[in-house]
């Protein structure tokens, strides 16, 4: 199978995203980190459904879980706050989560605040982002 580029066709409006995000607990993406990480090849982030401000032993237990689950090892240049966060509709099978970091993305692309966890690592289990150069991101639910 071929990669295809992320196209977006549109972006959700307010409304939709929070329609959308019913029964989401998070949603992880993995995406190749900048050539001169080389220890780090992947860049992670992990967006909580919560608009909640976490102190600081949450976030930590909830980041040591993540990194546990999924092999991640090496995390640097860690970044964990509330951020604005768009989701696009394109040819991608599930909707694109946004982290909106640009002033012009902020204004233009609706969004809500999500907790999120933004960082560079390594795992194994992300190969397509490693050796791939491939983006992709993966919802948990719950019941």
């Amino acid at each position: 199978m071929e990669a295809k580029a992320i196209r977006t066709t549109r972006y959700l409006n307010k409304s939709e995203i929070k329609e959308h995000l019913k029964n989401v607990e998070f949603i992880i993406m993995a995406a190749p980190s900048p050539e001169q990480f080389k220890e780090s090849p992947i860049h992670f982030t992990i967006f909580l459904n919560t608009s909640d401000n976490l102190p600081k032993d949450i976030q930590d237990a909830i980041l040591d879980k993540f990194l546990d689950e999924n092999g991640i090892q090496n995390p640097i240049e860690m970044m964990s706050q509330i951020m604005p966060v768009g989701f696009s509709e394109g040819s991608h099978e599930t909707l694109m989560p946004l982290l909106l970091i640009k002033k012009e993305d902020m204004v233009n692309i609706p969004s809500v605040p999500l907790f999120v966890f933004d960082f560079l690592a390594d795992s194994e289990n992300f190969y397509e982002a490693k050796e791939k150069s491939l983006t992709g991101w993966s919802y948990s639910y719950s019941d």
